[in-house]
């Protein structure tokens, strides 16, 4: 299964939208046979969903999505893992384990509308998963 993950240098993203990478990994039996780094091409409206499902992505990890985002994935097939904090390496290690385990998006309801990557604040506790 492809997998990407929300990524801001070596932790996973708060905001999926704005991260400013995903890492994207295949996950055969229990093992990760491939790993990439794909920039973020841009928030706009339905632009990063599609762009993940042309990659053949089937599941994407973050630690906050809106609600219109998880329809838009979900319309494609993509199923969305939200409330996921960490290194990338311990989620990779959770994926290949099995144990990841998702939970409350961190992001709340319209916190995002009208900011790009370019967005300085955030709804967050903590300050340092903000860009």
């Amino acid at each position: 299964m492809r997998i990407a993950i929300s990524t801001d240098e070596n932790v996973v993203s708060a905001h999926f939208g704005r991260c400013p990478a995903f890492t994207i990994v295949d996950v055969e039996d229990g093992a990760i046979t491939k790993k990439d780094v794909a920039e973020n091409p841009g928030h706009q409206p339905g632009f990063i969903p599609e762009f993940l499902h042309q990659k053949g992505v089937k599941c994407i990890v973050c630690g906050g999505m809106g609600r219109r985002a998880t329809q838009l994935f979900n319309s494609l097939g993509i199923e969305t893992i939200v409330g996921v904090t960490g290194t990338i390496d311990e989620v990779l290690e959770k994926l290949q384990t099995g144990t990841l385990a998702g939970g409350n998006s961190l992001c709340r309801p319209g916190a995002g509308k009208g900011y790009g990557l370019d967005k300085t604040e955030c709804d967050h506790p903590k300050k340092k998963d903000c860009e």
